[in-house]
């Protein structure tokens, strides 16, 4: 039985890569036990429990709802559409070494027996993409469970689900979403490791130091209102408010809802031009 020969410097440097965007997540997921306001995706989780109250609490935007619901599904089946074509691809080039026999051929034979380590690394960004296609797949699924139970109150039937669960399942399908992106985006340091194994700390690199740019919440526009999320326990209703932060140390007055809704959208977007 001819076992390939795997070399070890290769495979320090892939497994070290995959260890340190590892770590980067476990390192978010700590930051965000001491403070739940530190990460986009948090504050992203509170807007839509907030928008599941808004669409359920005024049936008059029910067709808001709809359309908002209509394109987040669209975006993940066009998502898993082109995660399940990049499988494709990626099994055409898995061959077996000094062979042109597929990869099925390979695996009835043994991936290992006489192939190459080159398969065992597109072997991992095959089952990258497959996560990403299965994380959309299912976004699709939460998103049309959705659909039905945010118009679904029915007072003949007594069916009447709380905002607590459609907001959680909602969260969930954005959890998948999220959950499929950050299968493409660990695919690039993948890709990187197929034409040198040195391209891929380069890659890993630049991927950790985007993804901390696009993770942390724009806490200089943004800010916590109370410290309810920071005392949300599973299963309580709660609804965590964010607020623009003041342009100055004297605040305004506080006054109709209306007018406080553009004040704040004023604040943000005279901090986003420079202010005046």
């Amino acid at each position: 039985m001819n076992i390939m020969a795997v070399p070890i410097l290769d495979v320090s440097i892939f497994t070290a890569c995959l260890a340190m965007i590892g770590g980067y997540h476990l390192y978010m997921r700590m930051r965000l036990r001491k403070d739940h306001s530190y990460t986009i995706q948090s504050i992203n989780a509170t807007a839509r429990v907030a928008w599941v109250d808004n669409i359920m609490s005024d049936k008059s935007n029910g067709v808001l709802g709809v359309q908002t619901l209509r394109n987040s599904t669209m975006a993940a089946t066009f998502l898993a559409s082109t995660a399940i074509l990049m499988s494709m691809g990626t099994l055409n080039l898995i061959k077996r070494s000094g062979d042109d026999a597929a990869l099925l051929h390979s695996l009835q034979n043994g991936l290992l027996s006489g192939g190459s380590y080159e398969n065992l690394k597109l072997l991992v960004l095959l089952g990258a993409f497959f996560s990403a296609f299965f994380c959309f797949s299912m976004a699709v699924r939460m998103y049309n469970h959705v659909g039905y139970l945010i118009n679904s109150t029915n007072s003949k039937l007594k069916f009447e689900p709380s905002t607590r669960y459609v907001g959680e399942l909602l969260n969930r399908s954005g959890n998948y979403y999220s959950y499929g992106m950050r299968a493409y985006y660990i695919s690039v340091p993948l890709i990187a490791s197929i034409f040198s194994p040195y391209y891929m700390p380069v890659a890993s690199i630049g991927l950790i130091m985007f993804l901390y740019k696009i993770d942390r919440a724009p806490h200089d526009d943004v800010i916590p209102d109370s410290d309810i999320i920071q005392q949300h326990k599973p299963g309580a209703d709660f609804l965590s408010h964010f607020r623009a932060r003041p342009r100055s140390s004297t605040q305004r007055p506080s006054r109709a809802p209306k007018e406080n809704t553009l004040s704040d959208i004023n604040v943000v977007e005279g901090k986003v031009s420079g202010g005046n």
